[in-house]
């Protein structure tokens, strides 16, 4: 690696996530010349402080930082970092080196210095094309069909879905995604040698076997709570950002506010009036003006160019043409049966049925041979048409 890169390893361990302090003097100086000033700085704060006269306000608050990072100085060689990711299988993307997601660098003083990875996913890629599927641990049965849905509609069209890993509709965007096998990644906390919370242990390995899971910290950082908000705004850098549920006081809303703050697309999804667990939903689209999210295909007109987002009629059917169905489930499925196929569970998800509703509807369109079974995945049959 290169010293810039050395220095962005050390960065991302001595600062804590969004530590504007360190962007800052990173900035100002490069990475390199920054680690060198707070070495100096901790020998001759006197001397350091003329590097930086120009700016005596934010000098103030630098020096004042060093009490934060200096303790940490030690145990942040980088090569001893990089020994704690192979121990685990992570990779080190920086700025510059393949893989970096520039949208990650509207953050300005607040972007990461690095990211730890795991899993084999193209992080450029993925934010390129992405969706941030967010809401509360504490779901509803209701938010957790939503927020599935709306990633199985969003991996069907290539597009990656990104999240927290945490419980309730993360969870649900992560296996909806992985259903209709999508990209999906994941963005910790804490390091990617620990894959919290502990529940989601083997989802999250799911993750990283299709997708990633990501860090702006090196293995061994542990999830605190001020870390949960700061990741927060790497998953907001996503092209679109859907608020599936959120109480008032929630944090998928601090997602939404750094959305918005990066001028990126946010959509909401109603729930009942009478919810607590969609007020947070409302709130969003009343007073910061997030696209009310009506159907989970809503979503492709905010994160796909304009004239890509509508595919033709299922079948290319038009009107008056193509197959007829006998049940509504039936048309669900069909209609749910991406070009290139899909598993029956996937199917479900995208169609908003049941496991069973979905098997029992996807046997009897193939027994009309509207649909066939090919190698576990269930695809239209080209041409068919219903007797």
């Amino acid at each position: 690696m290169t010293a810039d890169a050395d220095a962005r390893l050390v960065w991302s361990a001595i600062a804590e996530p969004a530590d504007r302090e360190a962007g800052w003097l990173a900035a100002r100086l490069g990475h390199v010349a920054a680690l060198a000033w707070v070495r100096e700085a901790m020998r001759d704060p006197v001397g350091a402080t003329v590097t930086l006269a120009d700016e005596p306000a934010r000098v103030d608050k630098v020096l004042a930082s060093l009490g934060r990072w200096t303790p940490r100085l030690d145990a942040a060689r980088p090569d001893d970092l990089r020994e704690r990711a192979a121990r685990v299988g992570a990779r080190i993307v920086v700025p510059g080196t393949p893989g970096w997601p520039r949208e990650l660098d509207d953050l300005g003083e607040c972007a990461p210095h690095a990211l730890w990875v795991r899993g084999e996913a193209d992080l450029a890629t993925a934010w390129t094309r992405s969706v941030a599927i967010v809401g509360s641990r504490a779901s509803t049965a209701y938010g957790e069909h939503v927020a599935a849905e709306v990633a199985a509609v969003a991996a069907e069209r290539e597009i990656a879905v990104v999240s927290g890993g945490a419980y309730g509709i993360d969870a649900a965007a992560h296996r909806g995604a992985l259903a209709a096998g999508g990209t999906t990644v994941a963005v910790l906390a804490g390091g990617v040698d620990r894959l919290y919370p502990a529940g989601n242990a083997a989802l999250l390995a799911r993750v990283i076997a299709s997708g990633a899971v990501v860090s702006e910290q090196p293995p061994g950082f542990a999830p605190h709570r001020q870390r949960f908000l700061s990741r927060n705004r790497l998953i907001g850098a996503a092209r679109v950002t859907v608020v599936v549920e959120a109480a008032r006081r929630s944090g998928a809303l601090s997602t939404a506010e750094h959305a918005i703050a990066l001028h990126r697309s946010l959509a909401a999804v109603p729930g009942p009036v009478t919810s607590a667990a969609s007020a947070g939903c409302h709130w969003a689209v009343r007073e910061r003006g997030a696209t009310l999210l009506s159907a989970p295909a809503d979503l492709l007109e905010l994160v796909l160019p304009l004239g890509d987002a509508l595919d033709e009629e299922p079948g290319g059917a038009s009107a008056g043409g193509g197959p007829e169905f006998r049940t509504r489930a039936e048309r669900q499925v069909y209609g749910a049966i991406p070009r290139r196929g899909a598993p029956a569970d996937a199917v479900a998800i995208a169609a908003g049925l049941t496991g069973k509703e979905a098997r029992e509807a996807l046997g009897a369109l193939a027994r009309r041979r509207l649909v066939r079974l090919d190698a576990g995945l269930w695809a239209r049959a080209d041409g068919a048409r219903s007797p």
